[in-house]
């Protein structure tokens, strides 16, 4: 899709930050709302998140007119929201491919533009990132402004306020944008979020400027508390407080949608010297009532006519797996009133909103922290709660330590539901669940399952529920092969597999492919074509190392397959059994190479590297010829 002048005529002057800054203040409101149909036209057609690029249309206008960018740095934090400063960054004609396979990135991506200065897509990285930039900026003495915008559900997070009073220590020049519109992926949910929106409701706001002291006057505990004086307690209210607390001067709160409020206040900061923070209050989805009307919904889309109002009903599917963890959650906590189920903001992703209505005593959103997220369930586990972690593999990254050091070293009974795991698709590099099994196959005490089907997903998850031990099972992102689960629950026998095809060889060059995961409907098509024996093997730790030894004395090749990464992964741990039992055998790993896996669909990417049905055969057949 290629940008209509004729429909365009304001943005077509602006399709760069240095002609948008040609300008005059005058045409901007024009050209917000010309940049706010255009992303309408280009997300509708193209598929991608939605809902916060409606939302900081003015502010990414207001940003690159007041800001020399990219000289100087503007962090988006996350990425969602910065599809309309791709499309006023020179890739206009180029937004129908973003998250498609070899199309532009899905979030900002300094290998696509200049102007996108730091890679980001998980949340509250962006005032780090900045203050490190900041610091370089001072020693390299050019004038180079730094920018991060954050909202107000990456605020939650304790990274952002662990740089922040790192920020507000060294005083380093700096502007910290809060955006906020009271939504992250999920509600926000937390006591800041909670006290920023009590303020912003108009008459609540003013009457506590004007009447801090009666407000305060029957709460002793806060006095006691803060130990200050009475006038200093009424500006705890006040939401700049806790940012000039920190060392921050706190501007606004103001319209994010007024271009030219946003303007005129960002052109008399970029003078001001130390951290500066500013509060904008914008709407997710603005522009576009339905989106924000519910703003979840409309957070990432698939392709829709804006017509409509809607979002086109999706097609009758087999159940995700994140559905089948939800309906297993459910299920579950009807026979166990010890459940409890734990998420960082992940609630519909994960599958878990009906739970939270059901159930609403044992579910625990704790907004996106993950770290605390995993340390939580370790203490619902002590005390002989059972914790249920539901967190998507990318993001369990964020909480290693917490998994190793409160978990796994106390050997406590937390589950973890680890959703998107292996390749995710359009999200790039940065959501891909690629190093779970790696990362987890060598921490003590931890059993790591891998389920084939959507039944042995709701097995898995029973199974770790009554493991008493740390427990995980990560399962990929969408639909698995149509197996409808079993009502009942059972048990498996831990660190056992299962044959599903054996080979009818009886001769040389038979093979075993020794299947983790999801990829088994993919095993057992090559398998047709080699004839190979097919185990699907279920849990990556403890290995079934009776059946890989049984497997190699069976057979004269072993096929590793997983989705995840080779290195370190379900393959080498197949390999060290071999290893370590004296036996030398021709095995071949498959799965996810040693870089970073981009955007596309999951079976592009599975043909990409060599996942599919296709690629396993050929894997085989050269591995054998040689």
């Amino acid at each position: 899709m290629s940008l209509d002048l004729q429909h365009y005529p304001t943005l077509a002057l602006a399709q760069t930050p240095d002609k948008l800054r040609q300008l005059p203040q005058e045409k901007l409101r024009e050209l917000a709302d010309e940049l706010r149909e255009y992303l309408l036209t280009c997300v509708s057609q193209s598929s991608g998140h939605f809902a916060s690029g409606l939302g900081t249309v003015e502010l990414t206008v207001a940003l690159h007119y007041i800001y020399n960018t990219p000289f100087d740095r503007l962090i988006w934090d996350v990425g969602h929201q910065a599809y309309p400063h791709k499309i006023v960054t020179g890739r206009a004609d180029r937004m129908s491919t973003i998250r498609q396979k070899d199309g532009l990135h899905p979030f900002p991506w300094p290998g696509e533009s200049d102007y996108d200065t730091f890679a980001v897509g998980h949340s509250s990285t962006s005032i780090s990132a900045a203050l490190g930039m900041a610091v370089a900026a001072e020693k390299e003495a050019k004038g180079r402004k730094i920018v991060s915008v954050i909202g107000d559900g990456a605020m939650t997070a304790g990274m952002a306020f662990e740089a922040l009073n790192h920020a507000g220590d060294i005083k380093k020049d700096m502007v910290v944008i809060l955006n906020d519109n009271e939504m992250s992926i999920s509600e926000n949910v937390g006591a800041l979020n909670s006290h920023l929106a009590r303020l912003l409701t108009g008459n609540l706001f003013n009457s506590i400027r004007d009447g801090g002291k009666k407000l305060l006057s029957n709460v002793p505990p806060i006095k006691e508390f803060a130990s200050r004086a009475e006038e200093h307690l009424k500006g705890m209210v006040v939401p700049g407080t806790i940012f000039e607390e920190l060392g921050f001067n706190y501007i606004g709160p103001i319209d994010g949608h007024d271009v030219n409020a946003v303007v005129d206040t960002l052109r008399n900061m970029r003078k001001f010297e130390g951290p500066q923070l500013l509060h904008v209050v914008t709407k997710k989805g603005k522009g576009y009532a339905v989106a924000e009307e519910d703003p979840i919904k409309f957070h990432a889309v698939p392709k829709f006519n804006p017509a409509d109002n809607a979002l086109p009903k999706s097609k009758a599917t087999a159940p995700t797996y994140s559905a089948i963890f939800g309906e297993w959650l459910c299920d579950m906590a009807a026979k166990d009133p010890k459940l409890m189920a734990v998420t960082p903001a992940m609630r519909e992703g994960s599958g878990m909103v009906a739970f939270s209505q059901q159930y609403p005593e044992q579910y625990f959103d704790v907004a996106i922290a993950e770290q605390h997220a995993v340390t939580f369930g370790a203490g619902l586990a002590k005390e002989g709660l059972n914790a249920v972690v539901a967190i998507y593999s990318t993001f369990l990254q964020r909480a290693y330590d917490q998994l190793i050091h409160d978990v796994a070293i106390q050997n406590l009974p937390v589950l973890f539901a680890i959703d998107r795991a292996g390749i995710v698709g359009a999200d790039g590099p940065t959501h891909q669940g690629a190093f779970d099994i790696a990362f987890l196959r060598c921490i003590p005490n931890l059993i790591v399952m891998a389920p084939s089907d959507e039944n042995e997903c709701r097995q898995m998850l029973y199974t770790g529920h009554l493991a008493n031990q740390p427990a995980a099972v990560r399962y990929p992102r969408g639909s698995g092969m149509g197996v409808t689960p079993d009502k009942a629950m059972t048990a498996l026998a831990i660190g056992k597999s299962r044959t599903c095809r054996e080979s009818m060889a009886k001769e040389s060059q038979r093979v075993a492919i020794l299947n983790f995961g999801c990829l088994l409907p993919n095993s057992l098509e090559a398998a047709e074509a080699i004839d190979a024996t097919v185990i699907d093997m279920r849990f990556v730790k403890p290995l079934d190392g009776d059946a890989v030894l049984k497997a190699a004395q069976e057979h004269d090749v072993l096929l590793t397959l997983e989705d995840g990464c080779i290195m370190g992964g379900a393959g080498s741990a197949v390999i060290e059994h071999l290893q370590q039992h004296g036996v030398m055998k021709r095995v071949k790993t498959l799965g996810l190479p040693d870089s970073f896996i981009l955007q596309g669909t999951q079976q592009e990417m599975y043909e990409e590297h060599g996942l599919d049905a296709k690629g396993i055969v050929a894997s085989a057949t050269q591995f054998l010829a040689r």
